[in-house]
This record gives C-alpha cells, sequence and structure tokens, in this order.
C-alpha cells in the first residue's frame, strides 16, 4: 500500500492511549514506505500521528480547507500540505490521494469522514478498504451500532464484513492488504457508474 488516508481527532483526547497509538501508527506507515494523507492540522492526534511519521522519515500530505489554515492550525512542516476551498474538497481530494482510510479516536468530524469513506464503497463509488483503529475499545459503540443497523435490515452484513477493525496499530496494515472492497446487494450493479460527490 502506497498511501494510507488517516482520520483523527484534532484533540488528544482523555486516554493517553490515543496518542501513543497515532504516533505508532506514523511510525508504521514511514517505516512501511506508506504516505500519510491526512487533514493537515499541527493540533491533537492529527499532530501527533503526522510528527511521528515525520521523525521516522515518512513522507506526510495534508490537505487543509482555507478557513482551517487560516485559524492557524495548519501543520508547516509537512512534505506536502494542500490548500483547498471546502471540507467536500478536502474529502474529495484524500479520497484521490489514498489507497485506504482508517479513523483513529476522534469525534463527529472523524465519524463524518470515515463514514462517508464506507458509504462510497457501499455505493461502488471507489474500491478501497476502509478500517476502524478500535484503541481501547473506542469504536466499540460504533460496532455495536453498525451491527445493530444490520439486524433492522437497513445495512447488509456482507458489506459490514468488508469494514477492517483492527484492535491493534501493528494489526491495521495486513488488515487492509487482505481487504476487498466492493459493492454489496442493489448496488453491486449499479446500471450506470455513480457520480464522484
Amino acid at each position: 500500500m502506497r498511501s494510507l488516508a488517516v482520520y483523527c481527532g484534532s484533540s488528544p483526547g482523555s486516554n493517553p492511549a490515543f496518542r501513543q497509538a497515532a504516533e505508532a501508527l506514523g511510525r508504521e506507515l514511514a517505516r512501511a514506505g506508506c504516505t500519510l494523507v491526512y487533514g493537515g492540522s499541527h493540533a491533537g492526534l492529527m499532530g501527533a500521528v503526522a510528527d511521528a511519521a515525520l521523525q521516522a522519515g515518512g513522507r506526510v500530505v495534508g490537505v487543509i480547507p482555507e478557513a482551517l489554515l487560516r485559524l492557524e492550525v495548519a501543520h508547516r512542516g509537512l512534505t506536502d500540505l494542500q490548500v483547498v476551498k471546502t471540507m467536500h474538497e478536502r474529502k474529495a481530494r484524500m479520497n484521490d490521494l489514498a489507497e485506504a482510510f482508517v479513523a483513529l479516536p476522534g469525534g463527529i468530524g472523524t465519524l463524518d469522514e470515515i463514514v462517508e469513506m464506507f458509504t462510497w464503497t457501499q455505493l461502488g463509488i471507489h474500491r478501497k478498504p476502509c478500517a476502524l483503529l478500535n484503541i481501547a475499545g473506542y469504536y466499540d459503540a460504533l460496532l455495536d451500532f453498525l451491527r445493530n443497523t444490520v439486524k433492522q435490515g437497513f445495512l447488509r452484513q456482507g458489506q459490514l464484513d468488508q469494514l477492517v477493525v483492527a484492535e491493534r496499530v501493528e494489526d491495521l496494515l495486513p488488515g487492509l492488504a487482505l481487504a476487498r472492497p466492493h459493492a454489496v446487494g442493489r448496488f453491486a450493479h449499479p446500471a450506470e457508474p455513480v457520480p464522484m460527490p
């Protein structure tokens, strides 16, 4: 895998394990020669994963909207900092740059980003794997919700099964390498390609 988009909090969170995982992931990506693609901030877990990758000699590409750049949250030491106009453009650019997507612990922005990419897989917009790095059980409640969506008839089990869930950083890249994402159900063979949002 040549590039991985990482979504995570712009705050560090309350559990030190979250920052430790972010730093470990940054080092792991650098070791594997995998470019880190992320939201371009120097703050919180976002800054931690970027700094760790850079310190380990990795390549880091940040994608940040103009509004956040003006708030001076941009990381100024990246390999490449790409400035876009809107949050929607940020998502599309990160999709273009990355071969897979993972969410570390984070808030509603992190959740929005990984769920949108997982939805794009379901719709057949891309065939790129999506993952949760479930550090200290952070995403247990979300996984319970997703299992309930299957039970209640809103998501197919075959789609949920494609979501890579890793409890440890060292299991993430091997799990993504084995993933074979594809659309399931009525989206599996659409009459016409689904356009990019």
